[in-house]
């Protein structure tokens, strides 16, 4: 059996940072087989400068978005951001690169789509929990060395069409489950809920009964207008509903939040990836851990800083978060609101909040790099294989600038 080690300035094994002195043996094929004391490791060694770790998690991704890159304009805030994409996500304008002859469409999509897929290959990215509404994705997937959580997006505004929405997504679902059959590499399907805005109490009930025990995502609280539409029926979103022909909210109003008001509709043991809380009070950071904990669901918070900056120029209560125990993990968002899809360009802008500054160096490197490796990994139900360097584990090994500027995968 052939090996390979690995030594950096730092060493990230998952859990703690390792400062000097740790050497990652693994197998040529990735596998861990030691962290071993640099004495101990013998000849042909192969030195960095920066920090090792395990390959990252992308925790949420819209792969199938990835012609949208530069079409957006940033800061138009959420409605118009939503506006633009329903407008826009079935006309690709970028040109196709100098030499090339993309004649369709769909030709454009599959391009952007393969692109961003060996971007975040290259980065150091082992494993995705992507969104999708189509199989669109299906075939730069069946070739991929990444793991792919697949998340079929639900969308549907209205109880009576609840049924036929719900076929028609599984039937993208199993579309997309086929085209994966001969894939070498791991991946799950799930139907999942787009957003509060967009489900109707009848799809909830449809979705929750179809999801037990499994991983699934929403996108929650990015908008104070999302709590306004449960609360009073009107604000924003109305402007949103107009695109579809709908003047007035077709959602019930609880007079409560709207995690509040769509949270109860899960009781099927599910995991859910609450993804970018950007306006999520600390109240309902609250009440939302203690539903979960007495009905048996688990709660990832899933953190898209740049999608959040890039579309709000606001981030979210990430102090709060970890104050409450929350389980964290974070992800790129698409590049309809990104400029690339990179975990280290995540790291980078989290480092720079205030929150962070404010902590002790050890504290904060091992806090945000858990949650790019071994959180993300037990959030997408890999971390037997993913997450860290234990001995077994085939996690690939990346190597993050000191500044988290910039992360390369080397195996």
């Amino acid at each position: 059996m052939g090996y390979r080690k690995f030594k950096a300035t730092e060493l990230f094994d998952g859990y703690r940072l390792h400062q000097s002195g740790k050497v990652l043996i693994t197998d040529t094929a990735g596998v861990v087989q030691d962290l071993a004391a640099a004495e101990d490791a013998g000849d042909d060694v192969e030195v960095f400068d920066g920090i090792l770790t395990p390959g990252f998690i992308n925790a949420h991704c819209h792969l199938e978005l990835s012609h949208l890159k530069n079409v957006i304009p940033p800061h138009t805030g959420l409605i118009d951001f939503l506006c633009s994409v329903v407008k826009k996500r079935e006309a690709p304008s970028q040109p196709p690169p100098k030499g090339e002859e993309l004649e369709t469409s769909e030709k454009i999509k599959q391009f952007a789509i393969a692109n961003a897929e060996a971007e975040m290959y290259n980065n150091g990215i082992v494993a995705v929990g992507d969104i999708g509404n189509t199989a669109d994705t299906a075939l730069v997937k069946s070739n991929s060395k990444i793991r792919w959580q697949n998340f079929v997006e639900v969308l549907c505004f209205t109880d009576e069409k609840a049924d036929d929405n719900f076929k028609r997504y599984q039937s993208v679902a199993t579309e997309l489950e086929n085209s994966l059959l001969t894939s070498n590499t791991a991946h799950r399907t799930s139907l999942v809920p787009h957003a509060p805005y967009s489900i109707s109490p009848k799809m909830f009930q449809l979705i929750n009964d179809a999801t037990a025990g499994r991983i699934i995502s929403i996108h929650n609280q990015e908008n104070p207008a999302e709590n306004e539409l449960y609360q009073t029926g009107g604000g924003d979103f109305l402007k949103f509903f107009n695109i579809f022909g709908m003047p007035v909210s077709p959602f019930p109003v609880t007079g409560k939040t709207s995690i509040r008001s769509y949270l109860p509709y899960f009781n099927q043991q599910q995991t859910i990836l609450l993804v970018h809380n950007t306006y999520m009070p600390e109240e309902d950071i609250v009440w939302a851990n203690t539903y979960a904990a007495a009905n048996g669901l688990k709660l990832i918070y899933c953190l898209c800083i740049n999608a959040n900056l890039y579309i709000e120029n606001k981030t979210p209560p990430v102090d709060l978060l970890l104050k409450h125990g929350c389980n964290v993990g974070l992800g790129t968002d698409s590049y309809s609101s990104n400029r690339q899809l990179s975990i280290a360009k995540e790291l980078e802008a989290l480092r720079g909040m205030a929150y962070f500054r404010s902590m002790p160096y050890l504290k904060v490197v091992e806090q945000l790099l858990q949650m790019a490796t071994i959180n993300g990994a037990k959030a997408l139900q890999w971390d037997d294989v993913l997450g860290s360097f234990d001995k077994g584990k085939q996690p690939g090994v990346v190597l993050l600038n000191n500044d988290f500027s910039t992360s390369k995968r080397l195996l």
